[in-house]
């Protein structure tokens, strides 16, 4: 694999277009996509840029203006092509051949620091043949949400995509669930690819086999290159497939967050979180949950992603089948629940501050620690960040002082299940050397940040956007979630 210009890439003093583009998914050939145009805007007002992102691309933020943001990621100016990917998709369970980038493109794939591979993918950047019949855009309160959601994210240890940019375009909108008319804008997500596995359900329902394992051997190639060479490569590529996506719940699970439109089409190939538009994180540990105001039934409710995750993955074995056995897939898939278990398992421990794994009853003050926050229904993030104020030396002295600071846990005696909980930390504590309480501290705070993005939150940064113009508690909640305070 060879690094490669992409065709018509205009040379200037923009670093963001200077950049080495890779020619990788346009290589596959025009079955997999369209080249579309982007819209024109009347206004390009830099909303966020997100300097944390540069250095892996090679670039210093001084040296790169909002200018530059403007030009390359508003304007579009000084490349081409853009390419719309196609793909079908099962939404809420029915298969929707009518899919497709409706709102966004393949901007370019640029090679990191790290060596790999990223996308920047636009959303708002206009119609292409998959709008049926919408605008192509989109609204400022939607990229502003996905910004706070991804940042939210990546602090709290999730793979998710970024946001590279968003630019307000000036655009009035109309949309049912916002009031309306409201502003637009047009974001650039870089993720590690935007291939869906609704890329491959689509080939399937085309019946092109031939073109189901072109793709997979791209990604293979891509994203999966210590499995080139490998005689069985295919059904390794789905078996880690598997353990990421099941890895990637549970880490949703463990941050409380609710993706919303769990679809085929909002899956990635490379087991990474995008595309979660009315996302929310859980509150309170309600099992049933629900993010999207359209999930009537509930199908992607909180309890259910590890479930529908699973599903997921066995629909995908339908177009995989043109390439891998079945009982290699099956196998494969056998995986998902220990893998599953380990990782939230690992991180709820963490969440309790615990590194050291193998401790005696780590199992059963998670058990009890679920179980107190289901009864309860004390608040899930403060809970942990309450931990993480409250923890200290006398916790190891006495159960009583467990918690002790906190303003939701309840009183002394009114709760069999919370007082067996302190008790059982207070016992584990003991079972540890005194300069180990150091390392617990370290953790709680590390894995329990502060500030949760709940829709309230939300909503205190949006309102003096919506009637000031006034972004600086939106730049400050960014800050918090950032740095986990």
């Amino acid at each position: 694999m060879t690094l490669a210009e992409t065709p018509n890439h205009t040379r200037s003093g923009n670093p963001l277009l200077n950049l080495t583009y890779e020619a990788a998914i346009e290589s596959l050939g025009n079955d997999y996509y369209d080249e579309v145009e982007a819209a024109e805007f009347p206004q390009h007002i830099l909303r966020w840029r997100n300097d944390t992102l540069l250095p892996k691309l090679g670039l210093d933020p001084q040296a790169v203006t909002d200018e530059d943001f403007i030009t390359a990621f508003g304007q579009f100016q000084g490349r081409k092509p853009f390419l719309a990917l196609r793909y079908h998709g099962y939404q809420f369970g029915q298969y929707n051949p009518q899919l497709g980038d409706g709102r966004g493109f393949l901007f370019g794939q640029v090679r990191g620091t790290d060596d790999t591979l990223y996308d920047f993918g636009t959303k708002g950047s206009g119609r292409t043949p998959y709008s049926r019949g919408g605008d192509g855009m989109l609204t400022l309160k939607g990229g502003v949400r996905e910004v706070l959601a991804a940042e939210a994210l990546q602090r709290l240890g999730v793979r998710t995509s970024r946001c590279l940019s968003m630019i307000e375009t000036g655009l009035s909108l109309w949309r049912g669930d916002e009031p309306s008319p409201t502003r637009s804008s047009v974001m650039i997500r870089m993720s590690q690819s935007h291939i869906r596995f609704g890329n491959f359900e689509r080939l399937h329902y085309l019946k092109r086999p031939d073109l189901i394992k072109k793709l997979l051997d791209h990604v293979i190639a891509y994203y999966y290159q210590h499995l080139h060479g490998e005689t069985d490569k295919y059904a390794l590529f789905y078996a880690e497939l598997v353990k990421r996506v099941a890895e990637l719940v549970a880490q949703w699970m463990a941050a409380g967050f609710c993706h919303a439109v769990l679809n085929t089409d909002n899956m990635s190939i490379t087991g990474e979180s995008f595309d979660y538009g009315p996302y929310a994180f859980i509150p309170t540990y309600d099992l049933y949950f629900t993010a999207a105001y359209f999930d009537y039934y509930k199908r992607y409710c909180y309890s259910q992603q590890p479930s529908i995750c699973y599903w997921n993955l066995e629909m995908l074995q339908a177009p995989l089948q043109a390439v891998i056995g079945s009982q290699d897939l099956q196998a494969g898939l056998g995986k998902f629940e220990e893998y599953y278990h380990a990782e939230y398992r690992n991180l709820m421990l963490k969440k309790l501050g615990f590194e050291n794994l193998s401790l005696p009853h780590l199992d059963e003050l998670l058990s009890l620690t679920i179980t107190f926050l289901h009864e309860s229904q004390v608040g899930y993030h403060q809970f942990f960040a309450d931990m993480a104020g409250t923890f200290g030396r006398t916790w190891r002295d006495d159960p009583a002082l467990v918690m002790n600071g906190s303003d939701i846990v309840p009183g002394a005696g009114t709760s069999p299940v919370f007082d067996n909980w302190c008790l059982l930390y207070h016992q584990i504590l003991n079972h540890l050397d005194p300069d180990e309480l150091d390392i617990i501290a370290k953790n709680l705070v590390n894995n329990n940040p502060k500030t949760a993005l709940l829709r309230p939150v939300i909503e205190s940064v949006w309102e003096p956007i919506a009637e000031a113009d006034n972004w600086q508690p939106f730049k400050e909640l960014v800050q918090k979630l950032q740095l986990g305070e």
